[in-house]
């Protein structure tokens, strides 16, 4: 009889595990979820939402998908731990970190990782985002400098099969877990900003690649941010800028930019602000509001 080919085995576990970190986002997060589920090889696909300590039906949500696994924290520590947490309990060998107001299309997730599976110079892929009529939006920055705090977005030429880019911040990356693990995971000096700087700058210092792929799609919604008028999540905007100039470019650099700070506070007179800034006071769980 003719010897048969093996049928390839199939995977045992999940090939990509999604992260949503959420806080008080319980409609974004249902969007989220349901494009996740509607998925191609969803059976494939792992969705962990971190609920960090929301006040809104967030904590419920593993009530109505019960396919998702839902991790619950007391109190909102900040998106480096809250993405620890999940990176370090996901299963699969690729982590999709994924806000909630990012839907992604059928092929979007399978797609990116056949790609980043079949890259090995690339640590990263993600999608081009474009808004619900379909417009591209850039979210793509060149990595900050002290002298360049708040890049402006470059122009991609939507022309090339892949974009090498710097920082895609953390709408929607897929990133190896090993190499995740490989930087010790995400750097918690930071709180609730600047970890996916970090993550950013750690790929390029490792000579590897983030590629964006502008024939892969994923839809970004103009959610509010939950936390845009908190003076905390300001101050935590400042301090993490500072941990990232100070591990990056030099102690003083970190400690100048931490003094500007300071001093802009202080010409704001916005006192509540000149104090987290002060004692350092990053978005991690210990605050009191």
């Amino acid at each position: 009889m003719p010897q048969q080919t093996p049928l390839p085995e199939e995977p045992s576990g999940p090939r990509v595990s999604a992260v949503l970190v959420g806080y008080n986002q319980a409609s974004p997060l249902r969007r989220a979820i349901q494009a996740l589920q509607a998925s191609r090889d969803s059976e494939h696909l792992e969705i962990l939402v971190v609920d960090c300590g929301s006040r809104d039906e967030t904590s419920s949500l593993d009530a109505e998908y019960p396919a998702i696994k839902a991790l619950r924290l007391p109190h909102h520590f900040g998106a480096a731990k809250a993405m620890n947490i999940a990176t370090r309990t996901a299963k699969a060998d690729l982590v999709f970190l994924l806000s909630p107001s990012v839907t992604v299309q059928p092929d979007t997730v399978s797609r990116l990782a056949a790609l980043l599976e079949e890259d090995s110079n690339a640590a990263a892929v993600c999608p081009l985002l474009v808004d619900p009529t379909g417009q591209p939006v850039s979210r793509v920055f060149p990595l900050p400098t002290p002298s360049n705090v708040d890049p402006a977005p470059v122009s991609l030429d939507l022309a090339q099969d892949s974009i090498a880019v710097e920082y895609p911040g953390r709408d929607a990356i897929l990133v190896r877990k090993q190499f995740i693990r490989g930087i010790n995971y995400f750097d918690e000096r930071f709180g609730q900003h600047w970890a996916d700087a970090d993550l950013a700058m750690q790929i390029r210092r490792a000579g590897k690649k983030i590629r964006l792929y502008p024939a892969i799609r994923a839809t970004l919604h103009p959610d509010p941010d939950p936390l845009q008028h908190e003076t905390l999540s300001e101050a935590d905007r400042a301090l993490g800028a500072s941990a990232f100039f100070g591990k990056y470019y030099g102690f003083f650099s970190g400690l100048s930019f931490r003094l500007v700070a300071i001093l802009k506070a202080l010409g704001r007179f916005n006192f509540r602000l000149l104090g987290y800034l002060v004692t350092g006071q990053k978005l991690d769980g210990t605050q009191s509001g």
